[in-house]
């Protein structure tokens, strides 16, 4: 039986409803907002395939083009591989969804979201997440929810929840908050230099309007969710408890007393097999590692409660050793290479045309892109063997981030007409290498030439906490205080503000007062990296490299664009076929023309600009003679232009005939005396030889014989002509 709750969030009507879809899945909900409605389901394994300390879960967001009325524009037309939003969106679904799932059930689990209905007002990814929390909540899965998600943009001066998809495209905040009843739990948000403030402001009015959502959750739930599946703790043996706790007591320490990781993570892995080696025959394996990494976990984190420390030493707020070069690739368009403690990035820049731009094929209001972000994570940045596959889900996590970061500080189209493509390279890896890439970006541009609004650095920050009074805030974290800590929290921006942030937790909830440390801490952090940076590249060089292409933009008018791309495209590609350029014609006029070859960008823009400017009274041209008639010359002045100059304006003397002084093929100068009300051109040599010398007036009315239609081409050519010819 089909059961429905609803209720009116920002003016639009917000549905959950169970029963008449995906009847046989664990949890089935479809969500409505407006008219985008989404599937979410869950299903359950019947057999247990985790660890004692893992969340087997899979997340899928499906992204149906039909949903907005499209064909997918792939050959075979029909959806393939996840688009990047699709997959930053189950990203974002699975990050609120973890840290709520019972590690000790250890089933797996998948959640498909599945967009049936996309009206482009209201955005489907928070439908997804609050569809998955309500499947859940509605099944047999042990889950700690509800949780809800909603998105806060910052438009005009004001925060509005759950603006139009529209509205947001304007907004200098895009910020998504995910929350239980009691805390935040995720934070996704990309800024245009916006204050602290105004991110914690718009961080809790967020969690308000996620309680209402919730509510209506629990109004759900209570329609008909089922009984959970029961989930009984593990206890390891006391015994076991104590003896591993005896063989790591006094070495954990010395182990950590290492600013190496190698050495660190050699020393710690020695304990293991000690640990193993130990305790092996008598206990399950599974149940040796499991005391081990939690008492290896314990005593990490009362080591930096204790110092206030990081494992390596370092201050908790203080910053690993940072090392910038720019200009390391001789051939790249831009290269930049950030180093901080053991953590690497290389980024690389590539400029190229507008056609260039990535075409998009999702459920966005964006058809095309033209900045880009890639990021890169080879086994050998942390030390393994690995093969290389495909970008999984975490790099194009990271490589969305750190464009996120820094997508505010690109220059317009119309302030600079490359399409712009980043890769970043991890070399190296121990902790935060999203936010060196954004640092390597930032030199990386500025090495190119790219003339960027300000430089972006980020940092990573990371909380280690006994219970809701005591706790330690670590700038830079490491890789193993990331694992063992309870808070991923990434910041990047400019000195003015914050550009990019991504939360995430391993505990129940962040609260309000620790949040706050957090944001201040980092903005000290980023200020200094900013510093560090500056020490290297301050500011865009003046010069592109040598290698990028040049691209130079022009308008024309509107109406003159059939002129310039001619019949069939003839004479668009008669310029790109002679001058080996790219021609990117814009429906607004205008025209972006770019080549690795200056000379032949310059002479491609000539060429255009021959093709569409109007001959102008007083202007002066070199053309070809096309017709002869007996009372004058036809010369073509700009492709596809003629005039006639008249017998008695071909010199300034009496010419007998016209074929005494000019022949078909001939190129002479001629000036525009007149255009008359049909729009024809006349023109005169004699104005031309006569100059500033004498005062030129024309010798006959410009009532002249009608003109002949055109006959066609010339039937023979001669080289150009100097000077007048007399007979």
């Amino acid at each position: 039986m089909s059961q429905l709750v609803q209720r009116t969030l920002a003016g639009c009507t917000f549905s959950l409803e169970t029963g008449r879809f995906a009847q046989q899945a664990n949890g089935s909900v479809l969500v409505r907002y407006g008219d985008t409605i989404v599937l979410v389901t869950v299903c359950v394994a019947p057999e247990t395939v985790g660890g004692m300390d893992f969340v087997p879960l899979t997340v899928d967001y499906e992204e149906k083009l039909y949903a907005a009325g499209r064909i997918p524009g792939s050959f075979i037309r029909r959806e393939g591989r996840p688009t990047e939003e699709a997959t930053l969106t189950s990203r974002l679904v699975d990050r609120c969804l973890r840290p709520l799932l019972s590690k000790r059930f250890g089933r797996e689990t998948q959640v498909i979201a599945t967009v049936l209905s996309a009206d482009k007002v209201n955005n489907p990814d928070t439908c997804a997440l609050i569809g998955a929390s309500a499947a859940l909540c509605i099944s047999e899965i042990p889950f700690e929810g509800p949780v809800s998600a909603v998105r806060v943009g910052y438009i005009d001066g004001e925060l509005v929840v759950n603006a139009s998809m529209a509205a947001m495209e304007e907004s200098q905040l895009d910020i998504v908050i995910g929350s239980t009843r009691d805390a935040v739990v995720m934070v996704e948000a990309g800024g245009d230099e916006v204050t602290e403030e105004t991110i914690l402001e718009a961080i809790r009015r967020g969690h308000e309007a996620n309680l209402e959502i919730i509510s209506l959750q629990d109004e759900f739930v209570a329609l008909g969710g089922q009984p959970k599946i029961p989930v009984t703790p593990y206890e390891p043996p006391a015994d076991l408890v104590a003896a591993v706790s005896s063989i790591l007591g006094a070495k954990v320490p010395v182990a950590l007393d290492q600013a190496d990781k190698k050495g660190r993570s050699a020393a710690l892995e020695g304990l293991r097999k000690e640990v193993v080696a130990t305790l092996g025959d008598q206990y399950a394996e599974p149940e040796v590692a499991y005391v081990y990494h939690s008492q290896l976990r314990s005593l990490v984190r009362e080591h930096i409660l204790r110092t206030r420390q990081h494992v390596d030493g370092r201050r908790h707020d203080e910053i690993r050793t940072i090392s910038t070069e720019v200009g390391v690739l001789p051939c790249t368009h831009g290269s930049g290479l950030f180093s901080r403690g053991q953590t690497q990035a290389l980024t690389v820049t590539t400029l190229g045309s507008g056609r260039q731009e990535q075409m998009l094929d999702g459920l966005g209001l964006a058809e095309t892109k033209r900045f880009m972000h890639h990021y890169n994570f080879p086994g050998f940045a942390t030390g393994e063997v690995r093969r290389f596959r495909m970008p999984g889900r975490r790099e194009i996590g990271h490589g969305a981030l750190a464009e996120r970061a820094i997508g505010p500080v690109i220059p317009s189209e119309e302030e600079f007409p490359y399409t712009i493509r980043l890769v970043s390279e991890i070399l190296s890896s121990n902790g935060s290498s999203s936010m060196a890439s954004v640092c390597g970006s930032t030199l990386s541009l500025m090495d190119a030439g790219v003339p960027i609004k300000a430089p972006v650095a980020g940092i990573a920050m990371g909380v280690i906490s006994a219970d809701s009074a005591e706790h330690v805030i670590l700038t830079d974290i490491e890789g193993m205080e990331d694992a063992l800590g309870d808070m991923d929290f990434k910041v990047a921006g400019t000195r003015d503000g914050i550009t990019a942030l991504q939360l995430d937790i391993k505990m129940k909830g962040i609260t309000p007062q620790l949040l706050r440390e957090a944001v201040a801490q980092a903005r000290d952090a980023r200020l200094a990296i900013l510093s560090k940076m500056a020490e290297t590249i301050s500011e865009s060089r003046s010069e592109l490299s040598p290698f990028a292409p040049r691209v130079i933009e022009l308008k024309i008018d509107i109406e003159k664009i059939g002129a310039l791309i001619g019949p069939g495209g003839r004479n668009i590609r008669a310029i790109i076929d002679e001058t080996k350029t790219t021609i990117d014609v814009k429906n607004d006029g205008r025209v972006v023309i770019g080549s690795a070859n200056e000379e032949a960008t310059r002479r491609a823009v000539k060429m255009v600009e021959d093709l569409t400017r109007e001959a102008k009274v007083g202007e002066v041209y070199t053309g070809k003679v096309t017709r002869i008639f007996d009372f004058g010359a036809m010369v073509e002045i700009l492709p596809g232009k003629e005039g006639l100059v008249h017998i008695s304006e071909l010199a300034t003397y009496r010419v007998p005939t016209v074929q005494d002084e000019v022949e078909l093929g001939d190129e002479v100068t001629v000036k525009v005396i007149e255009i008359d009300s049909l729009g024809r051109i006349n023109l005169s040599r004699r104005a031309v030889f006569a100059g500033d010398s004498e005062e030129y007036q024309p010798r006959q009315s410009r009532s002249s014989p009608s003109r002949p239609p055109r006959q066609g081409p010339p039937s023979q050519q001669r080289p150009p002509q100097g000077g007048p010819r007399r007979s």
